[in-house]
């Protein structure tokens, strides 16, 4: 007598899975959920936004609609140089900025920069500034509201345009301000005030904004919003708007806001800019129209635009945080909002009732295939099946224009996953731990990982894959080696090479190798790393730094002055198991491996600490500072390498004016030496410029036969 389908279902034990399963996903989705609505999981939820923002963000384009006039570096040193102005500026030159916007058609223009003293040029000055906002007709002034400020009342005189007092009862206490600061009479009482007050997240980024302000019972634009009204009644269109529940109306248009009363910003653009123009250049372009000659920028360049005038130099400190740019214009986030309101795109929060239903689905998915799954593979099937799902989840959700909670789902699908393997796979859990205590005294974790994952990867062989590689190595060792008793040069050697291999280790490389004091690793393998080479970088960065604040101990340890040279580069190796049958050791094989230990030894003919490959450089996404070097010929290599000096991280490391160098090197590339000689001489406190002045004082009388450009080596 055969045995039904359904008898066999239930003797096979999946409705058991099935109710731990939900069991284990329910507790699992409460406690995820219950932590999201706390606002216990937002600081690991930022950085993925961050991933989202950016990945959706280099393929929205900006408006055209919006644009910016910044007071940047270049324009702060045009005007000291060129005007004789110390900052700040006299307001007659923003006044000039406006008649220039007027002038080209602006359908609105905000100033993000707070007039709240009276000008150092005197009053004359405050009423240039007010006379050119009264005659735009269209300007918007910075107001700030908060929790300080000089007014707990509106001021008399001050202008009242686009300020509402309907549904003040519906704003969120946030968005409620108990003080303001407005700017000096003349400008308060010209321009209509838009709200410049920041609202970062906990962790210091700008992600959301709030639309408005609650001052003395007035509901105040943010500059973004103000802007935009303005620039709706230059198309005909109603400038009013009201407060609504979890909303705010705009003409008849209705925004949904979030239970905070603030907006999701939508950046848009590769580093979430707009289109933006030096303050210096808008001026003198102003300059040069009463002079009929033609501008540098077009007066139609505005037109029909709303914009926005802000400060951008390093030293006016206006710079803020976004998933997009650690260091952008405080004007830009501004913009930004204006950009979503005027395209009506701005995103908004999922919905808590489908967040919790999905959370829920996912994570008793993952828990029953837990439960089911029979082998380690089945195991890791279902994990890839079921726990990605909520980062697909969520970059979905983006592309329809909310923000899913990621982590919230996540978590709960990963924690049902893991909680049904445990009881699944306890015992051979328990036997693969041990085995990994056992193995790792002799492996790293990641190979033994990928043995415990694919025994036959026990196989002698390996595979062909683009990594990172990294080869250091101290200078003048062998003269410090003579000078250390063998006690004494172990001691220094376990503390250094300890010291770079945890960084090493801690930014995700795998350290290769040790040959005496030199240090190999690579980035990319065993496991995959699609930012590679920005890790190999941070890493050289990294030792260099810890070397320098470790100098005095190093030195101490060494007797005398420890340095190190490091070589960067990037390309295809064979990595895998290389030996005998009976020993072998994960490792890598390849003329890029030889060619970073090059670049390292290369490092001494220009004094330079780190030198990374062009193959490396171009994949840095421009996180670091640095010059190209030189175009170079190392010996065993026929085919000539561009190089790179790495000199620190871009977010803390300013980028030094390496005009002379290059214009050397390009007349160095053209046999000009002479001419190149005199360019890096000028930098004479430069090395890599003392080794090339060098080089072409030996090459000044005639070039080298054939010569290509190439600065070819003589020795490793």
């Amino acid at each position: 007598m055969s045995t039904s389908p359904v008898l066999k279902w239930i003797r096979s034990g999946f409705p058991r899975y099935v109710a731990v399963g939900l069991g284990l996903a329910t507790v699992s989705s409460a406690c995820s959920l219950a932590l999201w609505r706390g606002g216990a999981l937002e600081r690991v939820e930022y950085p993925t936004w961050s991933w989202r923002v950016k990945a959706f963000s280099r393929h929205a384009a900006p408006s055209d609609r919006v644009a910016l006039i910044l007071v940047d570096q270049e324009s702060l040193d045009w005007g000291k140089r060129e005007m004789g102005l110390s900052w700040p500026w006299p307001r007659e030159a923003y006044a000039r900025v406006l008649d220039f916007c007027r002038r080209g058609g602006a359908s609105a223009v905000a100033v993000d920069v707070l007039f709240t003293e009276p000008s150092f040029y005197g009053v004359d000055d405050d009423r240039a500034l007010g006379d050119a906002m009264a005659r735009g007709g269209n300007v918007v002034a910075a107001v700030f509201a908060g929790r300080s400020g000089d007014a707990e009342t509106w001021p008399a005189g001050a202008s009242t345009r686009l300020v509402t007092t309907e549904g003040l009862a519906h704003a969120p206490s946030a968005a409620r301000a108990p003080r303001a600061t407005f700017p000096v009479a003349p400008v308060a009482a010209a321009a209509a005030p838009g709200d410049v007050a920041g609202d970062p997240d906990a962790d210091g980024a700008v992600r959301r904004m709030l639309p408005y302000r609650i001052f003395d019972e007035r509901a105040v634009p943010s500059l973004g919003l103000a802007a935009v009204l303005l620039a709706r009644s230059s198309d005909g269109l109603a400038e009013d708007w009201s407060i609504l529940p979890h909303a705010l109306r705009i003409g008849r248009d209705r925004l949904p806001l979030g239970r905070d009363g603030r907006l999701i910003l939508r950046f848009k653009g590769h580093d979430g800019r707009h289109m933006s123009y030096g303050a210096d250049a808008v001026i003198r372009s102003s300059l040069l129209l009463e002079q009929g000659l033609p501008p540098e920028v077009a007066p139609t360049a505005f037109s029909n635009a709303c914009v926005f005038i802000g400060l951008s130099a390093p030293g006016l400190m206006d710079v803020r945080s976004t998933p997009v740019s650690r260091v952008l214009p405080g004007t830009e986030l501004h913009a930004t909002l204006a950009d979503n309101l005027l395209a009506g795109d701005p995103l908004r929060d999922a919905s808590p009732a489908a967040v919790a239903a999905l959370t829920l689905l996912l994570a008793s998915l993952a828990a029953t295939g837990g439960m089911w799954a029979r082998s380690g593979r089945q195991g890791a099937a279902v994990f890839a099946l079921t726990v990605p799902a909520p980062v697909a989840l969520a970059f979905a959700a983006y592309g329809a224009g909310f923000w899913w909670p990621m982590v919230c789902t996540e978590l709960a699908a990963t924690a049902a996953w893991v909680a049904a393997s445990l009881i699944n796979f306890a015992t051979e859990g328990r036997q693969r731990l041990f085995l990994k205590h056992a193995f790792r005294q002799y492996l790293g974790a990641e190979v033994i990982d990928r043995i415990l994952s694919d025994p036959s990867s026990l196989r002698l062989g390996g595979d062909r894959r683009v990594l990172t590689i990294f080869f250091s190595d101290i200078e003048g060792f062998s003269s410090l080696s003579e000078r250390l008793s063998p006690e004494a040069l172990t001691a220094f050697l376990n503390e250094y090479l300890s010291a770079m291999s945890d960084i090493i280790k801690d930014e995700g490389g795998y350290v290769d190798k040790y040959i005496g004091d030199a240090i190999v690793a690579f980035w990319n393998a065993p496991l995959a790393q699609s930012d590679h080479a920005v890790r190999a970088c941070r890493t050289a960065v990294r030792c260099q730094r810890m070397l320098t604040e470790r100098k005095a101990e190093f030195a101490a340890a060494a007797g005398g002055v420890v340095r190190m040279r490091i070589g960067l580069h990037t390309g295809e190796v064979v990595v895998g198991n290389m030996g005998s049958r009976a020993r072998f050791n994960y490792t890598i094989l390849g003329d890029a491996a030889n060619l970073a230990s090059r670049l390292e030894g290369a490092n001494k003919v220009f004094g330079t600490a780190i030198m990374a490959s062009d193959e490396t450089w171009r994949l840095t996404r421009g996180e670091f500072t640095g010059r190209p070097l030189a175009r170079l010929r190392v010996v065993g290599r026929q085919a000539p390498v561009d190089v790179h000096e790495l000199r620190g991280l871009a977010c803390d490391t300013p980028q030094e004016d390496w005009s002379d160098f290059a214009a050397g090197r390009l007349l160095f590339g053209e046999a000009r030496f002479a001419e190149a000689a005199a360019c890096f001489e000028r930098r004479a406190d430069d090395v890599a410029s003392r080794a090339y002045a060098r080089r072409c004082e030996a090459w000044r009388a005639a070039a080298p036969p054939n010569w290509d450009g190439v600065w070819e080596l003589t020795g490793k």
